[in-house]
């Protein structure tokens, strides 16, 4: 099956590099491209894509106001890609609002070419893309900047997992792989696919991302613990 994506970003150079990369891929159909949020909304309305790699700052709307119009569009549209958001570190705190609107995850602009054409399969397949490598600090920034968790309201819902669901968030939240998490707590990765699967459900969590977002703000996970 192809997946097909589209491209929004203000710099044509950046464009015409991810086009390329990706339309030389058999499996992805890159259906068009556009230089701001504004177009991008619009672009992605006409083409239906699959997946829409979104930058956070464009001229006109930037992506953090696109994603949201497009994960929570108007009665009658019915159609919502998934969103990958393209960074550098010095949006980090945009790309927390991304994620807090659904979108599916974030990647660096300067990737390894490799790295860009898994972040679309990954996303494209419904899992939220969080490199552990950057998830621990970015997160745990961004929990540090926000006020005090209310810790009331989240709590009554962390009540409703199961010790076992409790763990497996904490250690997602941690950033780790649903493998190494199968090798923390001792058990098959089909076994933690299915607690992490109950763990969405029962907090009525649209992935992996929001999982890790929800985690932080509860309090179930502290900024700077390990």
């Amino acid at each position: 099956m192809t997946t097909r994506v589209i491209i929004v970003d203000d710099q044509a150079m950046v464009r015409a590099g991810f086009a390329a990369l990706l339309a030389a891929q058999s499996d992805i159909d890159v259906v068009g491209d556009a230089p701001d949020g504004v177009q991008g909304v619009a672009l992605s309305r006409r083409t239906h894509p699959d997946v829409v790699l979104m930058d956070v700052r464009m001229p006109e709307m930037d992506g953090l106001e696109a994603a949201r119009r497009l994960l929570d569009p108007p009665i009658g549209v019915t159609h919502r890609p998934k969103v990958l958001m393209l960074t550098t570190f010095d949006v980090d705190d945009y790309v927390y609002e991304a994620l807090r609107a659904g979108a599916s995850g974030f990647l660096l602009k300067d990737a390894p070419p490799a790295d860009l054409i898994s972040a679309v399969r990954v996303v494209a397949a419904g899992e939220a893309l969080l490199a552990p490598s950057v998830t621990r600090r970015l997160i745990a920034d961004f929990a540090r900047q926000r006020p005090a968790p209310r810790k009331d309201r989240a709590s009554l819902r962390l009540n409703g997992l199961t010790p076992r669901e409790t763990e497996v968030l904490e250690l997602i939240a941690r950033g780790l792989s649903n493998q190494e998490i199968a090798d923390a707590l001792i058990l098959a990765e089909q076994t933690v696919k299915t607690h992490i699967g109950r763990v969405l459900a029962k907090l009525e969590l649209r992935d992996r991302a929001q999982a890790v977002i929800f985690a932080y703000e509860s309090g179930l996970v502290a900024p700077g613990e390990r």
